[in-house]
């Protein structure tokens, strides 16, 4: 696992229509994760758009399986500066140590969803919200998250906030809409594989549109 910085530069015509359209972004970093002519692996990567501290440059995270060839994207100044070397994730974290009760701060930009009907429903209420990611951790991920006890009633001590609809459009024309919010908060590994799954493999749905990267660090 290799995390990546990059910051794209927005006086750039195709940087400009990748910041606009996260389908069309998620298809320009696929040139850097496979030959010209071939498919770029389902899973290679996960990536988040972080706004960045410096308004002229803005940001991205990118997660990958593989270290990327840059230099596939054919883009002249598509990048604000050229990216800096990967941070190996899996030796930072000690990722093969994990244990069951380790405490992490994590960040996490996804789409809380329901299947009703055979449609795929955003969920609105912050409430619904909260218990999407708690159920997802429970279920699905190996990790729990804290709770708080107010007058009787238990809540779970997450952050949300930029609940926002993504969109971008296929080569084909047809619109993608994807509701998304970002979750902060901190979280305990109670399942160390499925923990180290979903770190390398992401969280839920519309990964190509710039979800499912779950970050962590150590909890002080």
């Amino acid at each position: 696992m290799f995390l990546h910085n990059l910051h794209l530069n927005p006086r750039n015509k195709e940087a400009r229509r990748d910041l606009t359209d996260p389908y069309e972004l998620h298809s320009t970093l696929c040139r850097a994760f496979s030959p010209t002519g071939q498919k770029c692996p389902e899973g290679e990567f996960l990536w988040r758009f972080e706004g960045g501290s410096v308004p002229s440059e803005p940001c991205l995270l990118v997660q990958s399986r593989s270290l990327p060839d840059w230099s596939r994207i054919g883009l002249k100044d598509w990048f604000a500066k050229q990216p800096s070397d990967p941070v190996n994730l899996a030796e930072r974290l000690n990722i093969n140590s994990f244990q069951t009760g380790m405490r992490f701060r994590f960040r996490l930009r996804a789409n809380p969803c329901v299947t009703r009907n055979g449609k795929r429903l955003g969920l609105l209420k912050p409430e619904e919200q909260e218990l999407w990611l708690e159920r997802k951790g429970r279920e699905q991920h190996g990790f729990s998250l804290p709770t708080l006890s107010r007058q009787e009633t238990t809540l779970i001590d997450v952050m949300v906030s930029q609940a926002r609809m993504i969109g971008g459009r296929k080569r084909n024309g047809s619109e993608i809409r994807v509701f998304s919010v970002l979750y902060d908060g901190f979280l305990s590994v109670t399942d160390p594989e499925k923990f180290r799954s979903a770190l390398q493999s992401g969280i839920g749905h519309g990964k190509a549109m710039g979800l499912g990267l779950l970050s962590i660090a150590p909890s002080r």
